[in-house]
């Protein structure tokens, strides 16, 4: 066994142990996984709804969307870990992060308190990136189970609200971070804003921290094409009366980012969490707009809308995962949800 291989393993045996206060035993939760819709109309699952030929590639016909659990005040923030066949996903109110189980359905908390986490990844080495609300920092969990301070400020200003996270494969983690976890104490705690709404790169090898972007209203979910040229980030803060714009940039040397322009208008709702897949399709969850319109909205690489998984709540956050990376999880409002597709998903460390 390698050394990747023995430390993520240590990883999983360390992450169900009560680690200086940071990870809690399983405290486990009924599970049940159902179809929300009529299950007379199971095949092919009305929710999926193909709007442009080039979308039913990635549809498979029998099957359905399932909701696996619910239960949570507000999902968010889903991330695989392979390795060890569960998803993590965070429940911001309930200031907790909790594990759902591929093996058994089984659902416990995995941290609480979560200092309101919001989003999470996985870096190159296999440890837990989590964006902190509560606390205005974006950690790093070992994989011993310690948890390491990788920003919590920039130029002696705190951080707003870290919102959601990306790692590159040359290792530097880029995030967003538009404040929403001090607007309120649901998600957070009242504070005042000391810096701008900025997308932040940061080299924890040699702690250099640049702005990438700072001229969001909302900067929020954000991914890389495939081939890390292009970096996909949701502006969610833009008035009713201006495009809600999910927008694209070019990816210079991994560092910085140059022309960056509209990618798609996601119309009379938003965008939140997006990722992308191995075909440069852009998933992008959905909501505030009701029927019709809440779940997930996928996007060709031209920026044309090609399908949709409708879903009874907003959805708030994706990624893709399982064995063969082609299983969609979406964290909606009060549910975890999933879908086996003909896609699979981008950027897995």
């Amino acid at each position: 066994m390698d050394n990747r291989s023995e430390n993520r393993r240590l990883f999983i045996k360390k992450a169900a142990t009560n680690l200086a206060g940071a990870l809690i035993a399983p405290s486990l939760i009924a599970s049940r996984i159902e179809n929300y819709h009529n299950p007379e109309e199971n095949y092919p699952d009305p929710s999926i709804v193909i709007l442009d030929k080039r979308f039913a590639k990635y549809v498979q016909f029998n099957a359905a969307v399932e909701r696996l659990w619910n239960g949570v005040r507000w999902a968010e923030g889903p991330v695989w870990f392979g390795d060890g066949r569960y998803l993590l996903f965070s429940d911001i109110p309930n200031n907790a992060i909790m594990r759902w189980t591929e093996e058994t359905g089984e659902i416990s908390k995995f941290r609480n308190p979560s200092n309101y986490t919001n989003g999470n990844t996985r870096d190159r080495q296999g440890r837990l990136i989590s964006c902190e609300h509560d606390s205005r920092r974006v950690t790093r969990t070992e994989l011993d189970g310690r948890i390491t301070v990788l920003m919590d400020s920039y130029l002696g200003k705190k951080l707003n609200a870290p919102n959601d996270v990306v790692v590159h494969s040359n290792g530097s983690i880029w995030f967003t971070d538009p404040g929403y976890g001090i607007l309120s104490s649901y998600e957070g705690h009242v504070d005042k804003f000391e810096l701008p709404t900025n997308i932040y790169r940061l080299d924890p090898s040699s702690d250099e921290v640049t702005v990438v972007a700072g001229d969001f209203a909302r900067p929020n979910g954000l991914c890389f094409s495939p081939d890390e040229k292009l970096l996909y980030i949701v502006d969610s803060g833009q008035p009713d009366d201006k495009p809600h714009p999910i927008r694209v940039f070019n990816v210079v040397n991994g560092k910085t980012l140059e022309n960056g322009r509209l990618f798609c208008d996601m119309g009379r709702g938003t965008s939140d969490g997006i990722r992308c897949d191995m075909d440069g399709n852009i998933w992008s969850a959905a909501g505030w707009a009701g029927k019709d319109y809440d779940g997930v909205h996928v996007f060709a690489p031209d920026g044309k809308l090609i399908g949709r998984i409708s879903l009874p709540e907003p959805c708030a956050n994706i990624c893709f995962g399982g064995e063969k990376r082609n299983r969609l999880f979406m964290t909606a409002s009060q549910s975890l949800y999933s879908l086996y597709v003909n896609a699979k998903g981008a950027m897995m460390p």
